[in-house]
């Protein structure tokens, strides 16, 4: 039976992160809040997980996959980035952007997307992600919740366990979620290219 958990969205119950945290570790599959909208997310090394993931999104393994990540420096051991775009990351982490880099060895080959070899890598500045990362001590995998022929991501979080509750775990409810997604900029070329215009500001990128 799905969790349905209510957390403070300024200050997390620490009990509710921990249980959340040791859930995710476990293998199990989360509907959680960020500052852009509410995600899906699992252990970045469960195979598993990452099927579910995938097979209720409905996305193939050429849909880049997003690292949540809880600092900069993390950033660094599981994507290639040289001073330009660290310049780029440091100006806009955190914050409601998502980055497309080339991947680290860190990064399972699995998660990668299959030509490019690029994953997806953002720091999130919502309360109840940064507590849960910091528990996890290493980055989440994740995906905006926006459910297969939809535009907008799905942000009542009662309306998350009614439509998808049979479908993940754990439901991490901190109220309304924002109905844009993260602002999406690939980051692995030369010059910065916007895939995908969202919460952050794309004006820097143009």
């Amino acid at each position: 039976m799905t969790q349905h958990w209510r957390l403070h969205p300024d200050n997390p119950q620490p009990r509710l992160l921990k249980q959340a945290a040791d859930r995710l570790k476990a293998g199990e599959l989360i509907a959680m809040p960020t500052d852009a909208s509410y995600v899906l997310a699992c252990h970045i090394g469960d195979k598993a997980a990452l099927e579910r993931l995938r097979r209720l999104r409905g996305l193939d393994e050429s849909h880049h996959l997003t690292l949540l990540c809880r600092d900069l420096s993390e950033i660094g051991t599981y994507a290639k980035v040289d001073n330009p775009v660290f310049r780029l990351l440091k100006a806009h982490t955190p914050g409601a952007y998502t980055f497309i880099l080339p991947g680290t060895r860190e990064v399972p080959r699995r998660l990668l997307h299959p030509k490019k070899q690029t994953i997806g890598i953002r720091v999130p500045s919502h309360p109840v992600a940064l507590g849960l990362l910091e528990l996890m001590g290493e980055p989440l995998l994740s995906a905006t919740l926006i459910m297969p022929g939809e535009t907008e991501p799905l942000n009542d979080p009662e309306d998350i366990v009614e439509r998808i509750g049979k479908l993940v775990d754990v439901v991490l409810d901190s109220g309304f979620g924002g109905l844009e997604p993260t602002t999406v900029v690939d980051l692995s070329e030369d010059s910065p290219r916007v895939l995908r215009v969202g919460l952050g500001d794309p004006a820097d990128f143009a």
